[in-house]
């Protein structure tokens, strides 16, 4: 496909929506070049949200050229490359599918939609059009996993055998949330569920496979918001791996607890987001009389991306998955190929997590569609 850009190399930046998440991809866009060079100079051109007053603060404080408080305009511009879509999960299907009609490369927060049918919608949008489609799971994009990807790929911990994984917050423990996005099952879908375990399940696909069953439970502490306030389930990978998770936006004293352990025959692995930087490693074959876990520092010219950034042991934070992602995801637009997790990662992830939903309301083991004959790219 021919790729799509200015005769400078620029490739403008039109952003949809703009709290939480616009301010860490801006973060992202406008220090991409001091930490790596681009063959496309990203220029963040617009800036778009509901409340013009809001929208333009943000514009100001960010970096942004302009700002526009109706996403359809945003899109027709003919000087706009690249959509990224940063909105509450009940608009990202109609965004990226205009979008992606429009002939715009698409960058979309997650999860990717609401239900399967909006993300086959989405995914079928971007793939008949030609368009490079990245979802922004940015946890895929920490130093710290990159090298645990690399020491499973390379066969150190042997054949993997099971993944427990956690995403535990706090912040659902406040009185009184009902006004935030998040706890509106019209424009979230699911609490929890959706919002924190989709991480765990994009993380465990990319660093074990592809999951072939589930067996889950959604609870609800506050029924007054009717959105899941843990999520936890049983899984069964495809390569004959199993798996649990955990989700909880009520887990007291923990504010961004993202962890994961994975054993394999001949070793082990753990991270912690907290600690974004540490990987606990231990291997079967060492010295017996000295066994036990140690830590690597995952920083500095020896680790992903750590050549761009600062010496080993100087850390890099949150700010910095988004950047790496950016960083990539312009790449991919270079090569006129989706990176990932494409959007068919998106896809895949919903399937997980409507698997999980039906299998709580059903009580019962419940097959994921990808593991039922849907095909892959």
């Amino acid at each position: 496909m021919s790729v799509r850009m200015n005769p400078d190399r620029q490739l403008r930046i039109g952003m949809i929506g703009h709290k939480f998440m616009g301010k860490a991809h801006s973060i992202a866009y406008r220090n991409l070049t001091f930490y790596f060079p681009s063959s496309l100079q990203p220029v963040m051109q617009v800036i778009c949200g509901r409340n013009e007053e809001e929208v333009r603060n943000a514009a100001d404080r960010y970096g942004w050229n302009e700002f526009e408080t109706d996403w359809r305009k945003v899109i027709e511009r003919d000087d706009i490359d690249v959509i990224d879509i940063v909105t509450p999960n009940d608009s990202h299907a109609e965004i990226a599918i205009a979008a992606a009609k429009a002939g715009k490369h698409i960058l979309c927060e997650k999860p990717l939609a609401l239900n399967l049918l909006q993300a086959t919608e989405m995914y079928n949008a971007v793939r008949e059009n030609g368009i490079v489609a990245m979802v922004c799971q940015n946890y895929r994009f920490v130093p710290a996993v990159r090298f645990a990807k690399q020491m499973i790929d390379s066969g150190k911990l042997g054949k993997v055998l099971q993944i427990r994984s956690t995403y535990l917050q706090d912040w659902g423990m406040e009185s009184n949330p009902l006004n935030v996005w998040r706890f509106q099952k019209e424009k979230t879908g699911t609490g929890a569920h959706g919002d924190i375990a989709s991480h765990l399940i994009d993380l465990a696909r990319y660093l074990v496979g592809e999951f072939a069953e589930v067996s889950g439970h959604l609870e609800t502490f506050v029924k007054e918001r009717y959105v899941d306030d843990a999520s936890m389930f049983l899984a069964r990978f495809r390569n004959g791996a199993i798996g649990t998770f955990e989700a909880s936006r009520f887990s007291a004293g923990n504010k961004n607890a993202n962890r994961f352990e994975i054993n394999g025959e001949k070793g082990s692995i753990r991270w912690d987001l907290e600690q974004m930087n540490l990987l606990d490693v231990y291997f079967k074959e060492d010295d017996q009389s000295a066994s036990g876990f140690r830590t690597i520092h995952c920083t500095g010219a020896h680790h992903p991306y750590g050549e761009n950034y600062w010496p080993a042991g100087l850390s890099v934070g949150y700010e910095q998955t988004f950047i790496n992602l950016i960083k990539t995801f312009i790449d991919g637009i270079s090569t006129g190929k989706s990176p990932e997790p494409t959007f068919w990662d998106g896809l895949v992830n919903q399937s997980v997590l409507d698997a999980v939903v039906e299998s709580s309301e059903k009580r019962s083991w419940v097959k994921t569609p990808s593991a039922c004959g849907v095909s892959t790219e």
